[in-house]
């Protein structure tokens, strides 16, 4: 399920001409009659609250939300499938990876809701067993006030000027990063890492702490930040901003699943299909978020993706990799 990037960004950046569609249908009454539904996602916290009062608001179906980082919700899913116990009904995860392993499990309902056609191909899957519900943009990430020299590509972090100064996420909590390190890792090699190490970078959980320890000026770099993060630190009046690499940044996809065997199947489906409303897909440019939808504008003050270089991720190698990458990244940063 390799993430083709080129066909992507021409799909972000122009209208497809796409066959009639029709989309499957939700059975609304039987949802309210269910009356509550349970989301396991990585979706930025407050984001995450704001949809699923906005979905309560509207369908009176009560949300259960269970929100981490995208490895940690995985991890957290997946015991709880390995014990056969089904408990989410909906997942959103920035796992790509993952997502795919699990279509192989026949963990997934397929669901095309309104609006399905309207995400680009290279971030659903066809027959709808997950589509994106946004696209996290993740490059570098720097104080501007501070004199700090900004860098131009991935490898100039390894600079001797930037000792102290550093600080990124850890994959075994954030998927996101887990995406990186995967890519990164294969094209520069580990040693990228190891001298990243030895620069005195500060590994903290996921993006969100890594936006605290920038604003609180512990750190000036992020090594890998979110963009939604540095977008609103920017609108609350921190000096920080996005660095996009002249190597290419990440658009990495968040895939929204329904569970199979859930306990509340037609309030997860009315859930699903929410995500791609006007309501939610409109509601991600004001929180810093480029929307799963190409028909939704990108952030105000941001490039859209077709001005942006971006890398490609192998998502099929880092899902068969990815315990090996953690493990490998834990023995360079333990």
């Amino acid at each position: 399920m390799r993430l083709l990037i080129g066909l992507l960004v021409l799909a972000l950046a122009a209208p497809a001409f796409a066959q009639p569609f029709t989309p499957d249908t939700v059975d609304l009454a039987a949802a309210k009659k269910e009356g509550v539904v349970s989301w396991y996602t990585s979706t930025p916290v407050e984001t995450a609250q704001k949809i699923a009062n906005l979905f309560q608001k509207e369908t009176g179906i009560r949300v259960e939300l269970f929100r981490s980082g995208g490895s940690a919700v995985v991890r957290r899913f997946m015991q709880e499938i390995d014990a056969k116990r089904v408990v989410a009904d909906v997942l959103t995860v920035s796992d790509p990876a993952a997502a795919g392993a699990m279509i192989k499990r026949d963990l997934f309902v397929a669901f095309r809701p309104k609006n399905f056609d309207k995400v680009p191909a290279e971030v659903k899957d066809p027959k709808g067993y997950h589509v994106a519900q946004r696209l996290n943009l993740a490059a570098i990430v720097a104080r501007t006030d501070k004199g700090l020299e900004l860098p131009k590509n991935w490898t100039d972090l390894t600079h001797a000027r930037y000792k102290g100064q550093m600080v990124m996420p850890d994959p075994s909590y954030t998927a996101i990063q887990l995406m990186i390190v995967g890519t990164l890792s294969r094209k520069y090699g580990w040693d990228f890492y190891q001298k990243l190490r030895a620069n005195d970078i500060m590994i903290v959980q996921g993006h969100q702490q890594v936006s605290e320890t920038l604003t609180r000026g512990e750190r000036l770099l992020a090594a890998e930040g979110a963009d939604q993060y540095a977008w609103n630190d920017r609108h609350k009046g921190h000096k920080v901003q996005s660095v996009f690499p002249t190597d290419g940044a990440f658009a990495i996809a968040a895939p929204t699943a329904i569970i199979k065997g859930s306990p509340h199947p037609n309030a997860a489906k009315a859930l699903a299909e929410f995500m791609l409303s006007d309501t939610v897909q409109k509601l991600f440019p004001g929180e810093g978020i480029y929307a799963g939808r190409s028909d939704v504008e990108p952030p105000h003050g941001n490039p859209p993706l077709s001005q942006i270089k971006l890398i490609g991720v192998d998502y099929d190698q880092i899902e068969k990799d990815a315990a090996a990458i953690k493990k490998k990244f834990n023995e360079i940063f333990q």
